[in-house]
């Protein structure tokens, strides 16, 4: 069983959710992105597509532990868009996401406290929309085997914490097998497959990152 410290919560899918408010139309779209570069160029993406829209206001929450916060009100009064979008992420409690919602005008202005709640129930929706998946920090592992050895080894793989039906294995001179190992689990499969590596059960093993 690997370490609670291993686990982090993405957005289980993209999705979208679409408020109607006093005639304006709001717009939320959640994309998972794994970093900065990645939240830039969805932002670009959805702005592009919706160029005549009046605001794409958005936030981004990145990391395993959410370290990494900004939002922007996008030309919405200061704090009435990009904050609550962010608050809307964090009480969603999950990571690795970029919420934007794309507002058109209709007409009628809201006032700062109907911004505020118009861009967080927009944000909500979607987020809830999205659901959640538990994902597990981990580092790629590679090992070599000899064939007559991959029984003993795939056996206890689980004790490391690895899915073995999730690992790739390709077959040649020996048997290769690529893994995630999680995180917390690191300095025990370096004495496993080292220990194995001694008594020639395994011939090589590598991390990949």
């Amino acid at each position: 069983m690997s370490d609670r410290s291993d686990l982090y919560v993405e957005p289980a899918l993209e999705e979208q959710a679409e408020l109607q408010i006093r005639r304006s139309r709001f717009l939320a779209q959640v994309r998972i992105v794994a970093d900065e570069e990645a939240s830039r160029e969805a932002l670009k993406e959805i702005s592009r597509s919706m160029a005549d829209a009046n605001h794409h206001c958005w936030a981004h929450r990145l990391g395993p532990e959410g370290s990494r916060e900004y939002y922007s009100d996008a030309g919405e009064p200061s704090g009435s868009a990009g904050k609550p979008i962010l608050g809307a992420i964090q009480r969603a409690d999950v990571t690795n996401v970029l919420v934007v919602v794309t507002r058109y005008f209709g007409g009628i202005k809201l006032g700062v406290r109907g911004l505020i709640e118009a861009y967080g129930a927009a944000a909500s929706a979607a987020l809830e929309a999205s659901g959640r998946r538990i994902r597990q920090l981990s580092r790629q592992l590679q090992v070599h085997i000899p064939y007559e050895g991959q029984g003993v080894i795939l056996h206890q793989l689980p004790e490391l914490g690895v899915d073995v039906d999730a690992l790739h294995a390709s077959y040649g001179v020996d048997v290769t097998l690529n893994m995630a190992v999680p995180c917390s689990k690191g300095e025990e499969a370096e004495a496993f497959f080292e220990g194995y590596r001694l008594r020639g059960t395994v011939l090589s093993w590598q991390w990949l990152e």
